[in-house]
């Protein structure tokens, strides 16, 4: 292949790398905008959004106060006598909570050996340390998200084979849920400790080796 040629397909690759995630990301904002504006058909486009986020937030100003709290809490006990949309609203309510309420679960990331001697391991989230109600007091609740998947696995570890990590969870859950293409910016080519390049922050493994 001549270098003309290979230098066509370098740009088209590039363009691609620039192109795809931008429409995609485009996508799913006209996506959201036109399925709430056809929900609630004012005539503005967008306006049905704004009218939704605004509405969201005035909720979430009501059940900040007192009043508001005890409607929440008097509409919950109303679901909780029914039982198939009790199972629905608890299990949303808990996973949009372990993201963004105040008792955040994925926050505290962890490698967990996968084989006795530790060398391979896999990243993941303790969700809940006291699994007493199931008879396995040594044992804790580990989150594992997919890659490339809004899907993930629970599995109950023993608590010997995890270890913390002092690293930030958002970027932890990026490196995941991408198969480790995104997440952590790579050391520069080239540039070794205390020439500048940037490192990558936080994963540990057994005595302070990379996992």
């Amino acid at each position: 292949m001549n270098k003309p040629m290979r230098s066509l397909i370098g740009y088209f690759v590039r363009g691609m790398l620039v192109v795809v995630p931008t429409a995609f990301t485009v996508w799913v904002v006209y996506f959201a905008f036109t399925t709430v504006d056809k929900l609630l058909p004012l005539g503005v486009p967008g306006l049905g959004l704004v009218v939704t986020l605004a509405v969201i937030t005035f909720v979430g100003f009501l059940s900040s106060n007192v009043i508001g709290n005890t409607l929440v809490e008097e509409f919950e006990r109303l679901i909780a006598k029914l039982p198939l949309t009790k199972l629905v609203y608890s299990s949303i309510k808990d996973l949009m909570g372990a993201f963004v309420g105040d008792r955040k679960r994925f926050d505290r990331p962890v490698s967990v050996s996968l084989t006795s001697e530790g060398a391979v391991r896999a990243l993941g989230f303790i969700t809940r340390e006291e699994l007493g109600f199931l008879g396995m007091h040594r044992h804790v609740a580990v989150y594992f998200p997919q890659s490339y998947n809004f899907a993930g696995n629970l599995v109950l570890v023993p608590s010997e084979r995890i270890e913390p990590l002092s690293t930030n969870s958002a970027e932890l859950m990026t490196f995941i849920v991408s198969g480790g293409v995104s997440g952590y910016m790579e050391a520069e080519p080239g540039a070794g400790p205390g020439q500048g390049g940037k490192t990558q922050p936080g994963l540990r493994g057994p005595g302070g080796q990379g996992a």
